[in-house]
């Protein structure tokens, strides 16, 4: 299944932000910031591309959904990988 670009906006939005905090951390990491820190701000980008990820999997559900044969249609198994990828 392909991904329609224009929706995948909000996503591409998350992913940029999160390579933003991902030089931050590593800025962080650099000058010898509190290890407590940078372990947070490192769990708030793992979180981020979760959620990107979950999203991107969602509309491709969607997509089955709405442009195939309704449930029918979706390869359930490939979409529990999916999921199960992300977990």
């Amino acid at each position: 299944m392909e991904l329609d670009p224009t929706e995948m906006t909000p996503v591409i939005n998350r992913i940029k932000r999160a390579r933003g905090q991902l030089d931050g951390v590593l800025r962080m990491l650099e000058a010898g910031q509190d290890c407590e820190d940078v372990v947070t701000q490192l769990a708030a980008v793992s979180k981020a591309l979760d959620r990107a990820g979950f999203a991107i999997v969602a509309s491709g559900l969607q997509q089955c959904l709405t442009n195939g044969d309704g449930l029918d249609s979706v390869d359930v198994k490939k979409m529990e990988k999916l999921f199960l990828s992300l977990a």
